[in-house]
């Protein structure tokens, strides 16, 4: 009976009223809950859009494989022409190592056949036949009178000949005598003493004398000729020694020059 009454006492209690303070938890925590976004109200037009944004890639990987295609089969392209300007590169320089070589030898050629002339003398304007078959006795015998040499003098002219060549008809030039000398030293008193009268003349014939060159090695010494027309006006000394040097004495100091083009540069500054 005790129970009963302790039962019903309680549920006779009035309900309790909610604490103040957790309502307003309740009521902060509410309020402080994400927003959740609504879904997109056409989710058609979204995919559409990214369907069209996937071709437009499509098409321009399908358009970078074409430039990469087109890149490839230059670079292709490239490496066989260099392949081939390699090959004709390497076969060029093989060439220039012959013809270099065979420059060479030509030139020792041309060298020791001017070697050989050292000692000879090119005759240029006697006539035909004054001669009479015996060129060096009739040298020997004009070359003194004409060059205004000491009485005395032996030319020692080891040979003389006619240069080779078909007798010129009457009226062309006679081909020149050219003689060889036992001594190099007459062979510069000849060409001296000609260079030191100027014109010589023989039964009014212009006579010349020249040293017996190749045609090369005479061109080389042509190219000179402008400097030493110069030289020559300007009253200084020089000389053109074998096989193409010039050498230019001046103001007690001698110069020697290979080319032309460093003589020309010299003649300026004087």
């Amino acid at each position: 009976l005790i129970f009963n009454n302790d039962c019903a006492a309680s549920s006779s209690r009035p309900p309790r009223t909610p604490s103040p303070f957790l309502s307003n938890v309740v009521a902060d925590s509410i309020s402080e809950r994400p927003e959740i976004p609504e879904p997109s109200g056409d989710i058609t037009v979204g995919i559409k859009m990214i369907l069209t944004s996937l071709q437009q890639i499509s098409v321009a990987i399908s358009d970078i494989k074409l430039c990469n295609k087109d890149i490839l089969g230059r670079l292709t392209s490239m490496e066989t022409h260099l392949t081939e300007s390699d090959e004709r590169l390497s076969a060029a320089e093989a060439r220039i190592v012959m013809l270099t070589s065979t420059v060479a030898d030509l030139r020792d050629k041309i060298d020791q056949e001017n070697r050989v002339c050292r000692n000879n003398i090119r005759i240029l304007g006697f006539p035909e036949g004054v001669e009479q078959g015996n060129p060096s006795k009739f040298l020997e015998e004009a070359l003194p009178t004409l060059l205004k040499l000491p009485t005395g003098t032996d030319l020692s002219i080891e040979r003389a000949h006619r240069s080779l060549a078909p007798r010129p008809g009457p009226g062309q030039r006679p081909c020149p005598f050219i003689i060889k000398l036992l001594r190099f030293p007459v062979k510069e008193l000849l060409l001296r003493s000609a260079r030191d009268l100027g014109t010589l003349e023989w039964e009014g014939h212009k006579i010349l004398l020249f040293p017996d060159l190749s045609r090369a090695l005479q061109d080389r010494r042509r190219q000179f000729l402008s400097v030493k027309r110069i030289l020559r006006d300007k009253m200084i000394k020089y000389g053109l020694f074998y096989p193409a040097t010039l050498r230019v004495t001046y103001k007690g100091t001698t110069s020697s020059f290979a080319t032309a083009e460093e003589a020309e540069k010299f003649v300026k500054t004087l």
